[in-house]
């Protein structure tokens, strides 16, 4: 069976919000049952009940023909799934010695848990196929190839930032729904670690703007306007350090008045300003943003064919 795409209509949005909805009262219901057992055996006995009980919904559903219900129901039974893994190894004394950072320390434990966190996604997507279980999937397994190979610092920014490439290849050759989110963590991947590393300088931020409009053709590129949403991010924090000097003039401007004042012979004058800048370069820096990215949406007009007028 094909994958298919959901339509987002309004009985879909309740079915979404209802199954998320479902999935935070059972992570509610879980952290509370492990106040009232101090042994994991307990806790690792209620998480695979209400492992049971989802997953029970989810192939009924799936039986019934609401195949959208079901995906979503198959989605929180994937973290069931890895809480019910995540207790038992906890259990077991496996899960102790995480470290200070996610990837700070190399344990086959840990490795074990994302790689069958990751097995049942993928199972699940095979069965379901319903792409959202695909968010699943993307992201532990970049935390399952970054934790494998890297061990924190700026090698695991390295690291995501190939991985995040490697999505954008994989999406952009696939042309299955699920693709979306190869592209969303992707786009993710690789901003990030750019945002990391260039944060500093007139030219840190001058490379994240070309960043940006390299994003901005990726999703003309691919047709994915989530690289877009991204790029725009890019432009605004680059749009705010040029104006303000620092993201935080922003903050500054709204907490200390956006005023400087001097100590003169006839009193105090005061002028208004934002940190170093004068208050006027805020309306200007955003005009000129707006304009640039009007732009270069009618730039994505043009691209396509024009549409004939209708007739009076």
């Amino acid at each position: 069976m094909r994958e298919l795409k959901p339509v987002w209509k309004t009985s879909s949005f309740l079915v979404y919000l209802g199954g998320l909805t479902v999935l935070v009262g059972g992570l509610s219901a879980l952290g509370y049952l492990s106040t009232q057992y101090s042994g994991g055996g307990a806790r690792t006995a209620w998480a695979l009940l209400i492992l049971v009980v989802l997953w029970f919904l989810a192939e009924s559903l799936r039986r019934a023909g609401t195949w959208v219900a079901a995906g979503i129901f198959a989605f929180v039974t994937v973290f069931a799934w890895g809480y019910f893994v995540g207790s038992a190894w906890d259990w077991f004394g496996w899960l102790k010695y995480w470290g200070s950072s996610a990837f700070g320390v190399w344990s086959l434990a840990h490795l074990s848990l994302e790689f069958l966190i990751l097995l049942a996604a993928v199972v699940a997507h095979a069965r379901w196929r319903f792409p959202f279980l695909a968010l699943i999937s993307t992201v532990v397994l970049w935390f399952f190839i970054t934790d494998f190979i890297s061990n924190g610092g700026w090698w695991t920014y390295t690291v995501s930032l190939f991985i995040g490439l490697v999505y954008l290849l994989a999406g952009t050759v696939s042309g299955r729904p699920s693709a979306f989110w190869l592209h969303f963590v992707g786009g993710l991947l690789i901003g990030v670690p750019i945002l990391h590393w260039f944060d500093s300088s007139n030219f840190d931020f001058a490379v994240v703007l070309v960043v940006s409009v390299l994003y901005v053709l990726v999703a003309y590129g691919t047709k994915r306007s989530s690289w877009a949403v991204f790029g725009s991010i890019g432009f605004f924090v680059a749009t705010i350090h040029y104006a303000l000097g620092t993201p935080t003039g922003l903050v500054e401007s709204f907490i200390g008045g956006g005023q400087t004042c001097v100590a003169t012979p006839g009193g105090e004058t005061c002028t208004s300003t934002v940190g170093s800048v004068s208050a006027w370069s805020i309306p200007l820096a955003l005009g000129l943003l707006g304009l640039w990215l009007v732009f270069l949406g009618l730039l994505g007009r043009s691209r396509r064919a024009p549409v004939d007028p209708a007739p009076a």
